[in-house]
């Protein structure tokens, strides 16, 4: 059940935040423009879809001169504003726990996640392409910045894949 906690916290709330931090839950936690979204662990289905994702797209990453990062990822400034997508392709390796930008952004669409509106965070990143994965209608959705906003691509522009050859890759759970 999402929940939306508004000014002044409640009591405990910071010691919820602190006790998710040590037992590093708030690994997939996101802020939004100063907003904790709390995130629980992905489900087993949704990390077999990631495994796949990383044994199909980083051949082609590198073949392509970048650099595959296929688990969760920072985006953004980590303090007030950032976002944590489920993986990425990097025109060089990344260094440290946030990135400014990813040549292309993964999202595997879990229930009650909000993977379609973080468009405009992407955008806002120069992020070239956004990679949704729906699991649950079993669809890849492709999209590629172009003035400003994703568009729907049938062929990456970074690698030499599109959504309709890695969604019959897939073994869709």
């Amino acid at each position: 059940m999402p929940t939306l906690v508004m000014d002044p916290a409640p009591a405990g709330i910071d010691e919820l935040i602190e006790y998710r931090r040590r037992l590093d839950l708030d690994h997939y936690d996101e802020v939004w423009d100063g907003v904790l979204h709390m995130n629980p662990p992905p489900a087993a289905e949704h990390q077999y879809i990631l495994q796949q994702l990383a044994e199909l797209l980083s051949p082609l990453a590198r073949d392509a001169g970048l650099v595959p990062i296929i688990n969760e990822l920072g985006l953004g400034d980590g303090k007030d504003n950032y976002r944590v997508p489920d993986g990425g392709l990097h025109r060089t390796l990344p260094r440290g726990v946030y990135q400014t930008t990813a040549a292309l952004v993964i999202e595997v669409v879990s229930p009650a996640d909000k993977s379609w509106e973080k468009f405009d965070f992407y955008a806002a990143h120069d992020v070239d392409e956004v990679l949704i994965i729906d699991r649950k209608e079993h669809q890849v959705h492709w999209f590629a910045l172009r003035d400003g906003e994703y568009k729907p691509i049938e062929q990456s522009t970074l690698i030499d894949l599109g959504p309709s050859g890695l969604a019959e890759q897939i073994d869709w759970p």
